[in-house]
């Protein structure tokens, strides 16, 4: 079965007012539009175009799970003793300002820590809890626009002694020593080990207090002197900045978006990606992570469990965060496609909840046919295509969704233009 869905964008204040619009050729809605959420997570279930079978995904699924989800989702959920559900969810992300620094729990963790919070009696809606829901939320991003920037994963303990000594250098030959900078360098080396280290840090800056406000602020200010040293204090050339400079951008950002907050520190600890088109991020449990700024599309475990570490108003419960958080030092995780035949790349990251397939077919292009065993959810952002399965067919254009029951066994795609398919992994 092919059904028409869609939904109205997500109003987050850092959301941009015209990249979501732009993108799939609809009217800007003059607010910001940050996220427009493509399943059916209750927090925005996808509407059902025409109402019928439902007139949501949610209600649809509820009401009949076996023709929705496929008899496999269904019997994955009965044997976990659990309410079937669509175990993935597909957004369009339109980043203009920082979003919040913040980790996802593993499994185990999120399990855990659902049950732990229920049995202490803590609100399900309550804004202190940590664990909304008992799943895993591993999530990925594909840029769309030209750049997409983002901070994730601890880089290694050179690295970041590098950028110290060449902010604490800056401030000595300016006449304006930074002796917290330095401190802070030296607290990074006296650990045994790089997790140990890194673990150290960001406990001791989310805890806050006058030491840490004055790294911040110490931070910001060599930050600056680095980036006037190099004649690249002016940001509106940010996607030609040089990469060892980045970081001090993310400093001087991140302070003039959230004056003082402790993050600006630890964005110092972590990598900083600036992903072309058609780049591909994977964010798995414990990886601490921030979206700066850009346009994508994200595909991720249907979850709220979000434990957040900075640039927010929202909750931060510092030791849940760090027991989650991996300190292991890793290059930025940079997920690579598959590509089964010419027009199709799949970017499988090895988690059952979900895998994307991106389809660009030009003139004269061979049709692509994917395998489906699962839901499937595909959205246009270009062009003029037809699916077609075994039980039926729909024409997409542009800015047009659809959901695909798993009867159909395979997705046949034909025409021009650019599409995006998310189902669940098929590894």
């Amino acid at each position: 079965m092919f059904v028409r869905i869609d939904n109205t964008p997500r109003d987050y204040a850092w959301g941009s007012e015209t990249a979501i619009a732009r993108l799939l050729g609809r009217a800007p809605s003059g607010r910001p539009e940050a996220e427009l959420w493509l399943g059916a997570h209750p927090g925005s279930p996808a509407r059902i175009e025409g109402g019928s079978p439902a007139a949501d995904l949610a209600a649809w699924i509820a009401a009949d799970p076996g023709t929705a989800l496929g008899p496999d989702v269904v019997a994955a959920d009965v044997s976990a003793g659990r309410a079937p559900h669509l175990p993935y969810l597909l957004k369009v992300l339109a980043a203009a300002q920082p979003l919040s620094l913040q980790a996802h729990p593993s499994p185990a963790q999120a399990a855990a820590g659902f049950a732990r919070e229920n049995a202490a009696g803590v609100p399900v809606d309550a804004a202190h809890r940590n664990y909304k829901d008992p799943f895993h939320k591993p999530e990925m991003i594909y840029a769309l626009s030209s750049t997409f920037h983002a901070l994730c994963g601890f880089r290694a303990r050179p690295q970041i002694a590098s950028d110290l000594v060449r902010m604490v250098k800056a401030g000595a030959d300016a006449g304006a020593p930074l002796p917290a900078v330095a401190g802070f360098a030296a607290r990074l080396a006296g650990a045994s080990d790089d997790s140990a280290a890194l673990r150290d840090a960001v406990t001791w800056a989310l805890t806050g207090g006058p030491d840490v406000d004055e790294l911040v602020a110490q931070a910001v200010r060599g930050a600056r002197l680095v980036l006037a040293e190099c004649g690249a204090d002016d940001f509106e050339g940010v996607d030609a900045l040089d990469p060892a400079l980045l970081h001090f951008e993310s400093v001087v950002t991140l302070h003039e978006a959230y004056p003082g907050d402790a993050g600006v520190v630890i964005s110092l600890l972590l990598n900083r990606v600036r992903l072309v088109r058609g780049q591909a991020l994977y964010l798995p449990a414990g990886n601490i992570h921030m979206y700066l700024h850009g346009l994508g599309v994200e595909l991720m475990a249907a979850s709220d469990n979000v434990l957040r570490g900075g640039f927010t108003p929202k909750h931060i419960d510092v030791p849940e965060l760090v027991g989650v958080l991996d300190f292991t030092p890793l290059p930025a995780p940079l997920l690579a496609p598959l590509e089964p035949v010419p027009g199709v790349e799949v970017f499988r990251p090895g988690v059952p909840d979900f895998e994307l397939v991106h389809v660009e077919l030009g003139e004269g292009a061979d049709a692509a046919d994917i395998p489906l065993t699962a839901p499937a959810i595909a959205i246009a952002i270009e062009g003029s295509l037809r699916l077609a399965g075994a039980q039926g067919g729909l024409p997409l254009v542009r800015g047009q969704v659809a959901y695909v029951t798993p009867e159909e066994g395979a997705l046949h795609v034909s025409g021009e233009g650019e599409l995006f398919v998310a189902t669940v992994s098929g590894a």
